[in-house]
C-alpha cells in the first residue's frame, strides 16, 4: 500500500464537507483502529491505575519530563477551575479572539478575563500580553499557533516573552496546532518547563492525531501544580476510557503518520493560499491546519451561502466580522470548498 493510502477520514454520511472545527480529514494512524479493536473487550471495564500510568510514562518519555508532571485528559477546563478556586478568583490574561475554554471555565469561580487584542499581523500581541499581567493574575493563557488566525509567533520573540512572563505568573501555552510545523520540537515551550520555569503546556490529540471524537489530550505542568490537580481528581484514570487511551498510545507511537499528515496539510495550505490570492483576498499567515481570510462582506452571509453548497466553515470571531476560517481538508474537500467560495464571492 502506498504511503498514506486509505488514511483519509470517511466522508460525512450527510454529504456535508466539514471544514468548521479544525478536525483532521486525514484520519488517525493506521495503528489506531487496530489498537481500538484490541481494546474493545476491555470496554466494560474502568481504566486501571496501571493503564493510566503506562500512558503517562509513554508521554513523559516523549516529552522529556517527569511522569509526575503529566496530567492526561482534555484538562483546560478543570485547570481553569482549579486556578480560580485556589486563587479565590484572580485574573486570566489571554488573546482575543481566541480559544476561551480555560478562561470561561474560571469565570463561575471568580476568574476575571483580561482580554488582549491580536496585533496588526493577527499574531498574539506579546508585549501587550506581558504588560497585562497583574499582581492577582493566576495565569497567562496563549495559543501558539493561534486560533482562529493560524499565525505563529516568531521563535526568538516568543522565547523572550515566555521567559519574562513566567517570572510573573503561570504561563499556559496551548500547542494544539504546533505539530503542523516541521520545527515543532525547537519551538515548544516544554523546553522551559524542563528548565523549571513556571510554564505549562497543553496538547490535544484531537487535531493532527485525528482523535477528536475520542476526547483525549494531556498537560505538562510544574510538579506542585500537578500534585494539586491530582488532589482534585484531575487526570484520574477513572476519568478516561479504554478506547481513548488505546488510541492515544498507538498514535503517539507513530510519528511517521504525523509527518505524513503534516506534509499533506502543508501542500494543501499552499494551494489554499494560492486560491485566496487569485481571489484577491487578504489573509493571516497560517501555520496550522486552517486558513483565516477577509471576504470583505458579513461573515454570516458567506457562511450561510457556503452551507447551502454543502460546505461547513467556522463560526464568527468578533471583531473580525468579515473574516472566515476554513479548516484544511483533503484535496477533494478543498477543491469543493474553493469552488464554492469562488461561486459565492462571484455572485456577490
Amino acid at each position: 500500500m502506498a504511503a498514506g493510502a486509505g488514511r483519509h477520514a470517511p466522508a460525512a454520511a450527510d454529504g456535508l464537507v466539514r471544514l468548521d472545527l479544525n478536525e483532521s480529514s486525514y484520519g488517525p494512524s493506521p495503528r489506531v483502529p487496530v489498537a481500538i479493536q484490541r481494546a474493545l473487550p476491555l470496554a466494560p471495564r474502568y481504566v486501571t491505575a496501571e493503564q493510566g500510568q503506562a500512558l503517562v510514562r509513554q508521554i513523559a518519555a516523549l516529552e522529556g519530563v517527569a511522569p509526575e508532571q503529566v496530567i492526561v485528559g482534555e484538562v483546560l477546563e478543570p485547570l481553569g477551575q482549579h486556578l480560580a478556586v485556589a486563587g479565590k478568583g484572580g485574573t486570566f490574561v489571554y488573546s482575543v479572539p481566541g480559544y476561551g475554554a480555560l478562561v470561561d471555565a474560571a469565570a463561575p469561580f471568580g476568574g476575571r478575563a483580561i482580554e488582549v487584542p491580536l496585533d496588526a499581523s493577527l499574531r498574539n500581541d506579546l508585549p501587550r500580553l506581558l504588560a497585562a499581567i497583574q499582581a492577582d493574575t493566576r495565569a497567562l493563557f496563549v495559543v501558539n499557533p493561534h486560533n482562529p488566525s493560524g499565525t505563529v509567533s516568531p521563535g526568538k520573540d516568543f522565547d523572550a516573552f515566555v521567559l519574562a512572563a513566567s517570572a510573573k505568573a503561570l504561563v499556559i501555552v496551548d500547542e494544539a496546532y504546533l505539530d503542523y510545523l516541521p520545527d515543532a520540537a525547537e519551538r515548544t515551550a516544554v523546553r522551559y518547563l524542563r528548565a523549571g520555569r513556571n510554564v505549562a503546556v497543553f496538547r490535544t490529540l484531537g487535531k493532527i492525531h485525528a482523535l477528536a471524537g475520542l476526547q483525549i489530550g494531556y498537560a505538562l505542568v510544574p510538579p506542585d501544580l500537578a500534585a494539586a490537580l491530582r488532589k482534585r481528581g484531575v487526570g484520574s484514570p477513572h476519568g478516561l476510557n479504554q478506547l481513548s487511551i488505546a488510541a492515544a498510545a498507538a498514535s503517539l507511537a507513530d510519528p511517521g503518520h504525523l509527518a505524513w499528515v503534516r506534509e499533506q496539510v502543508a501542500a494543501e495550505r499552499t494551494r489554499w493560499l494560492d486560491h485566496l490570492r487569485r481571489l484577491g483576498l487578504r489573509y493571516a499567515e497560517p501555520a496550522g491546519n486552517f486558513v483565516f481570510f477577509d471576504v470583505g462582506r458579513p461573515q454570516a452571509e458567506v457562511v450561510a451561502a457556503l452551507k447551502a453548497r454543502k460546505v461547513l466553515v467556522a463560526r464568527a470571531f468578533p471583531p473580525y466580522d468579515t473574516w472566515v476560517r476554513i479548516s484544511i481538508g483533503t484535496p477533494a474537500e478543498n477543491r469543493l470548498a474553493q469552488a464554492a467560495l469562488s461561486e459565492v464571492l462571484r455572485r456577490g
